[in-house]
């Protein structure tokens, strides 16, 4: 009983915390310049002279304690050129890790998707930490671009695009939180230990009787 007590506290105590990934969307929407104070929605910023918009992510748990999330990005073309859009989603587990990336770009009708991404170095191990999400990250975005070469799209925003998907991978990785949330003390199971059987019960029972008082009773 003293064993299983210690077991059933042992494990217990390894289980009073618990990982919790999230998404800090303030720090996010801050490296982005900031999302818009009318909606705060959106955010939009300049990079290699074209215009692009963010918006704030999409986060659905997972089953196994982790979270999807979505973000959509445009390419603002101007007042009388429609916009193209992208799509950035990734996985991560419930301490934070990437587990996989996949990105998608629309343009005027086409689509161009990558690979769905997953890190894995060589030799059959698998990286862990900032080196897969670096891993993921370069595979994802180089297996884009090249699709993108062969649609042989010109124009200079929308060559840019799948810089920008990186660049917000970037930052969206840097806004990963992993926090420690305690398990609800109900959980806890006290187990009262049982005491020791006094002889007397012992001879009751039929168990470590004492020998010589059974020999003195014979006679």
């Amino acid at each position: 009983m003293k064993y299983l007590t210690f077991l059933c506290l042992s494990i217990l105590a390894f289980s009073q915390l618990s990982m919790a990934v999230s998404i800090d969307e303030e720090k996010l929407g801050a490296s982005l310049g900031g999302w818009d104070k009318k909606g705060g929605k959106s955010a939009e910023y300049e990079l290699s002279g074209a215009k692009y918009r963010t918006y704030k992510p999409e986060i659905t748990p997972t089953p196994d304690g982790g979270i999807y999330v979505s973000i959509r990005i445009d390419h603002m073309r101007g007042l009388f050129s429609s916009d193209d859009h992208a799509v950035l989603e990734i996985t991560l587990d419930s301490e934070g890790n990437m587990v996989s990336a996949q990105s998608s770009i629309a343009i005027q009708g086409r689509s161009v998707s990558s690979d769905l991404i997953r890190g894995g170095a060589k030799g059959g191990a698998k990286a862990v930490g900032v080196d897969r999400a670096v891993e993921i990250g370069t595979t994802m975005i180089a297996d884009i671009s090249a699709k993108m070469l062969q649609e042989k799209i010109v124009e200079a925003g929308r060559v840019s695009f799948p810089a920008v998907i990186r660049h917000n991978y970037n930052l969206l990785y840097q806004a990963i939180k992993a926090d420690t949330a305690e398990i609800p003390k109900a959980l806890e199971v006290n187990l009262p230990e049982n005491p020791k059987p006094k002889a007397s019960e012992l001879e009751i029972k039929g168990f470590g009787a004492d020998p010589e008082k059974e020999e003195t009773e014979k006679k």
